[in-house]
């Protein structure tokens, strides 16, 4: 989060950093800058003062004044006044471009983590929706809310989750990524902040930048006993900051896989209200529960959560299906902007999907027993092939996040496709280049493709393990901005 960063909290922070190897100043430097990089120490923070800072670490102020220069002369600390520098990311000038959606052909991709449709439950629906198209052929076909018997049915799942919901409570959209932008445009406005997960997903980065809003990064905890949400500092960052709006993901996050608490899901309802900042959680990934915990939906704790959903994880993102529920005042005022964009989804579509939804869980139980087949291997792939990576084990979602050696995850999405596989480099899940030490790796292809990918991963860290010079160089820019999901 913007703002400063004191003392103590930055010890903590740092740990047990003076190995003795290299001078005091360099290996302080080192810390701060790897800090930086895998997000535990957020982009626009003042760090504290060269004196406090001595005081509190018993280092002369010569020490830290080193350390603070070399950060500036790498571009992790912005020159501000006096000592008060800010973090940042170095700036990098190679153009970032968008390659085509779909990997070349030949290539494993790692940059989705999406699946393939759910077979015969999706043709079927989509067979019953024919039947039942001709009684609609004599309307018109625009309907900007969304086919009533789809939104009859995200709203009886919400009851049945214990959210009691009308179907005017719901409009349907065409996936989350265009809810999540009719959101943006509605309840924020230009240079507002907006809290997030940091990691977070990086098409909520891309939507929030793109309609002016400032993203307002919070870091999640680095995996281990402590691993979930820091709620204190979302909480400090929400009375603080005034943001307009928070997204989060708190079932099965993308990318780390961790489901949020009750209790925390309370104690972050109650701070929103009480900063006035709108919740906009993602549940796209609710139904991908791996190990059976619970969790209750965001919008029990709270009437004013927007919550946005979406059968593209669950059943096939072709289907292009999302869906926003919120109180019926602010539906209305979505329906208007979203005729803005555009004056409704198709109808086919809706039809198929509501009988997917009313029948939710008919594929499911394959599906999932699919998908911890498929993250079992991928954890053992990696402990056997790359043991150095640290490997966060999901409760559910499609993807494991690691945390490499070293501060190489860009060098791997640039080398890997020589090896056959195309990534999402680590920068993409965060604010400003951090994340450079973390890769998410999808577990939704089968063990006999995740296996060729774990090796050619191998194969590619190798080369850059043999070659520090070619690591660097491959650091000197940024990749293209892959298309991930």
């Amino acid at each position: 989060m913007t703002g400063s960063l004191n003392p103590t909290a930055l010890t903590r922070l740092l740990g047990s950093w003076n190995s003795g190897a290299l001078p005091a100043y360099r290996e302080l430097a080192d810390v701060v800058r790897l800090l930086v990089m895998d997000g535990r120490i957020p982009l626009d923070v003042a760090l504290p003062s060269e004196r406090a800072l001595a005081q509190t670490l018993g280092l002369s102020r010569t020490t830290v004044t080193a350390a603070y220069s070399t950060l500036r002369e790498q571009g992790f600390l912005t020159a501000g006044q006096g000592s008060r520098g800010r973090t940042c990311i170095p700036h990098r000038s190679s153009p970032v471009t968008m390659p085509g959606l779909a990997a070349p052909e030949g290539l494993l991709d790692l940059a989705y983590a999406s699946l393939p449709a759910a077979g015969e439950v999706v043709h079927r629906a989509f067979a019953d929706a024919l039947t039942e198209l001709p009684a609609l052929l004599p309307g018109f076909g625009y309907d900007a809310v969304g086919v009533p018997a789809l939104r009859q049915a995200i709203a009886d799942r919400y009851t049945a989750e214990g959210v009691p919901t009308t179907a005017q409570q719901i409009l349907v959209t065409s996936g989350a990524q265009h809810a999540l932008n009719i959101v943006l445009k509605t309840l924020a406005g230009k240079q507002d902040k907006v809290l997030v997960e940091h990691p977070s997903y990086p098409n909520a980065l891309d939507a929030i930048r793109a309609t002016g809003c400032r993203p307002l990064p919070v870091a999640m905890p680095a995996a281990g006993a402590a691993a979930g949400w820091d709620i204190d500092a979302m909480v400090a960052a929400m009375n603080q900051q005034r943001p307009a709006m928070a997204y989060l993901v708190p079932d099965f996050h993308n990318p780390t896989g961790r489901i949020m608490s009750d209790l925390q899901r309370r104690r972050l309802a109650r701070a929103a209200a009480l900063a006035g900042t709108v919740l906009v959680v993602d549940e796209t990934l609710r139904g991908l529960n791996l190990d059976g915990v619970s969790a209750a939906p965001m919008a029990s704790f709270s009437s004013t959560v927007v919550s946005i959903g979406s059968l593209s994880k669950s059943h096939w993102a072709g289907l292009r299906i999302g869906w926003i529920r919120a109180e019926q005042s602010v539906i209305n005022r979505l329906v208007t902007t979203r005729t803005t964009m555009d004056l409704g989804g198709p109808i086919v579509e809706q039809l198929a999907a509501a009988r997917l939804v009313g029948a939710y869980s008919e594929p499911m139980d394959a599906r999932l027993a699919e998908l911890r087949q498929n993250r079992s291997a991928l954890m053992e792939l990696l402990a056997e092939h790359l043991p150095e990576w640290e490997v966060e084990r999901p409760r559910g979602g499609l993807t494991v996040w690691c945390r490499l050696p070293n501060p190489s995850s860009t060098a791997l999405t640039v080398l890997a496709p020589d090896f056959g596989v195309r990534l999402a480099a680590g920068p993409r899940f965060g604010v400003g280049g951090a994340f450079e030490q973390y890769m998410r790796v999808p577990y939704t292809l089968p063990p006999a493709s995740l296996e060729v990918a774990v090796r050619a991963l191998r194969a590619a860290q190798d080369k850059i393990d043999a070659s520090p010079q070619l690591r660097r160089s491959l650091k000197s820019g940024r990749p293209a901005a892959a298309a991930v999901a």
